[in-house]
């Protein structure tokens, strides 16, 4: 495998994860599909993710997730509990796509990069919830639904067509996200010395 191929490989792998920060099902899904089509080649201990079972079981597991985030409550509380989900997640979607990578190579970079940018990206999304809940007593949490579903969907297909486009794409969530999660904070502060 060339150099060019194994980046391309861990950068797949990297946006896959990351996209299970949005989404835990949604992204598998979509790399379940694409195997199972024949559009990627999983690591032959992943194979089962290309299964008719498995793209049937993850769907399902995709729409009940999709819905139960439009939940007001439930959406919080998944926010808490998907976080160790989406770690394992990333790492699944990451070790799954690395084909002909070394042992080493491949779980160092499913589980430090594909597993740590996923957690990053769901602790963002969370925080992002959390001040949606705060500032607009969860009225604008479907807005976030719905960019997340959104990201998910954008991200998964993309990392699977145009990797790198997809690490440039995520580059620009995270600055985004820290930037609004940021001027959130400031104008809460802000808030506070208005009251005293």
């Amino acid at each position: 495998m060339s150099n060019l191929d194994l980046g391309l490989s861990i950068a797949l792998g990297i946006g896959l994860a990351a996209a299970t920060g949005f989404r835990l099902f949604l992204p598998l899904l979509v790399l379940s599909a694409a195997a199972w089509t024949g559009h990627v080649n999983l690591n032959e201990s992943f194979a089962w993710l290309g299964t008719p079972a498995a793209v049937i079981m993850l769907g399902t597991a995709a729409v009940v997730e999709i819905a139960a985030f439009y939940i007001p409550g439930v959406d919080n509380l998944l926010d808490a509990l998907a976080t160790p989900g989406a770690v394992v997640a990333g790492t699944i979607a990451s070790a799954a796509v690395m084909t002909d990578v070394p042992p080493m190579v491949k779980w160092t970079a499913a589980i430090i990069a594909g597993g740590g940018v996923a957690g990053l990206t769901q602790s963002l999304t969370a925080m992002l919830r959390a001040k949606s809940t705060l500032f607009t007593g969860g009225l604008g949490n479907s807005v976030v639904a719905t960019a997340e579903l959104g990201g998910a969907s954008l991200i998964s297909i993309l990392a699977l067509a145009a990797p790198v486009a997809a690490l440039a794409l995520l580059v620009l969530f995270f600055w985004l996200a820290f930037r609004l999660i940021r001027s959130l904070s400031g104008g809460a502060r802000t808030g506070e010395k208005a009251q005293r």
